[in-house]
C-alpha cells in the first residue's frame, strides 16, 4: 500500500492521511416498506466536512448499488463518468441539506430495469426509452431519424433519521445523461451524428416524465420527492467531461413534473482556443503558470487542466502535470518548485488541484481551496 507523507515547505500545513475512522459511528435499523426486511446499517456520526453527505454502510462497507457497474459500460469518456455521479450529488444539496440527509447508492432500479430503460423500444422490450428500430436491416437514414439519445440513469436515494433508530427514504435524485455524439454503423460503415444542447434538454424533459411515472407506479417512491438532472454527454475523446443542463424536484405527493431550472456550468480545457477566446485572462495565468513550469523541467510535454465554471465564474481548475522523474528526491524539489508557484501566481477565489504524475503513477498532490492562506500538499512513496 502506498503511504501519504505531508510534505513541509516553509509553513506548510499537515494533514493527515485519508484512512476511514470507523470508531464513531451508530448502529440503525434502516426501514423498508416491508416491516419483516428491515436492515441493520451504519451510520458514522461524522462526515469529512459540512458539506459532505454522510454515507449509510453496510457491515463497515459503503452500500452499492443495484445498477453497479451500468454507469461505466453506458458512458464512453472516463470523466464524464466521475462528473456525473458526483455532479448529481453536488446538485442534490439544493433540496437534500447533508447535515440532515444521509446518503446512498441507488437500491431501488436494478441492473436489469435500467438497461432495460435505456436500449431501444420494441417487441422485446416495451420499456426502452430509445426510439423503436430494426438495427440490423435500418438504413442510415432510418438511424438519423431514430437516433438514440439516452445512454444512463443514475439513482441517489437519501434518507433521514428518525426517533427510535431508523433511517427512511426521504428523497430520490435521477440524473439523465444524454449522448452529444451520437455514432452508428449502417451499410457497412460508420456514422457520427451531433446532438445540439437544445435537442437534448427537450428530449431529457420527456425522459423525465416518463421515468417520474414509472417511479410513482412502485409502492417504495410513490410518495417521495424526487430531484431530476439532465446531463450532457462529451464525446469519448473528451479531455473534459460534459455539463448539466438542466434541474427540478417534484414533491413527494405530486405525479408531475413543474418548473425546471436553468444550469449554467461548464467544463474548459486549458489551452485550448474556447479558453482563449472566452476566458482569457484565466488562460493567461495558465499560460504563464506552464511556462515556469518548463523552466524547471525544460524537456516535459502535455500539462492540460481543466477549469470549472459556475454562472461563468472559474470555481475550480485542476491541472494535471505529467513528469519523468528519476528519484524521490527529484520529485520533492519539483513539488516544492510548483507549491511555490501555485502560491504565488493562483488568485485565491477559486480552488486550485494540481497532480504530479510519473509515467505510472502518481506521485504529489497539491490543493488549495479558496479562501485558504497555504495549500495541502502530499508526496506518495
Amino acid at each position: 500500500m502506498r503511504k501519504w507523507h505531508a510534505l513541509l515547505v516553509g509553513s506548510l500545513l499537515l494533514v493527515s492521511a485519508c484512512t476511514p475512522v470507523f470508531d464513531n459511528k451508530d448502529e440503525v435499523i434502516q426501514e423498508t416498506r416491508d416491516k419483516d426486511s428491515n436492515q441493520a446499517s451504519i451510520v458514522p456520526n461524522h462526515s469529512i466536512s459540512e458539506e459532505t453527505y454522510r454515507m449509510i454502510l453496510s457491515e463497515d462497507r459503503s452500500k452499492v448499488s443495484k445498477a453497479r457497474s451500468v454507469t461505466v459500460n453506458q458512458m464512453g469518456n472516463r470523466m464524464d463518468i466521475s462528473e456525473f455521479e458526483q455532479g448529481l450529488r453536488r446538485h442534490s444539496k439544493e433540496y437534500y441539506d447533508p447535515e440532515e440527509y444521509f446518503f446512498q447508492p441507488g437500491q431501488f432500479l436494478t441492473k436489469d430495469t435500467l438497461l432495460s430503460w435505456l436500449t431501444r423500444y420494441g417487441d422485446g422490450n416495451k420499456e426502452g426509452l430509445n426510439p423503436e428500430l430494426e438495427e440490423d436491416e435500418a438504413t442510415v437514414e432510418q438511424f438519423r431519424e431514430n437516433p438514440k439519445y439516452i445512454s444512463n440513469i443514475v439513482e441517489q436515494d437519501y434518507l433521514v433519521k428518525k426517533d427510535g433508530d431508523v433511517v427512511e427514504l426521504e428523497g430520490v435524485t435521477i440524473g439523465i445523461s444524454l449522448r452529444t455524439v451520437y455514432n452508428f454503423t449502417a451499410e457497412g460503415r460508420n456514422y457520427k451524428e451531433d446532438h445540439s444542447t437544445e435537442e437534448l434538454l427537450k428530449k431529457g424533459k420527456e425522459y423525465a416524465g416518463t421515468i417520474l411515472k414509472r417511479l410513482r407506479e412502485r409502492d417504495e417512491l410513490k410518495n417521495v420527492p424526487v430531484v431530476f438532472a439532465i446531463y450532457e454527454e462529451e464525446e469519448a475523446s473528451s479531455k473534459v467531461p460534459g455539463q448539466f443542463l438542466s434541474k427540478t424536484m417534484v414533491k413527494g405527493s405530486s405525479s408531475s413534473i413543474g418548473d425546471w431550472q436553468d444550469i449554467d456550468e461548464k467544463h474548459v480545457l486549458f489551452p485550448s482556443k474556447e479558453a482563449e477566446n472566452d476566458y482569457f485572462e484565466d488562460s493567461q495565468i495558465f499560460s504563464d503558470f506552464r511556462d515556469e513550469v518548463s523552466d524547471y523541467f525544460p524537456n516535459f510535454v502535455g500539462m492540460i487542466a481543466n477549469g470549472f465554471y459556475v454562472d461563468n465564474e472559474l470555481q475550480q481548475v485542476s491541472i494535471d502535470i505529467p513528469i519523468q522523474f528519476r528519484s524521490e528526491s527529484e520529485v520533492v524539489g519539483f513539488t516544492q518548485y510548483v507549491y511555490g508557484l501555485v502560491v504565488e501566481m493562483f488568485p485565491d477565489h477559486y480552488d486550485v488541484e494540481v497532480k504530479i504524475n510519473s509515467m505510472d503513477q502518481q506521485e504529489s498532490l497539491i490543493v488549495q481551496q479558496a479562501g485558504q492562506e497555504e495549500p495541502f500538499v502530499h508526496i506518495y512513496e
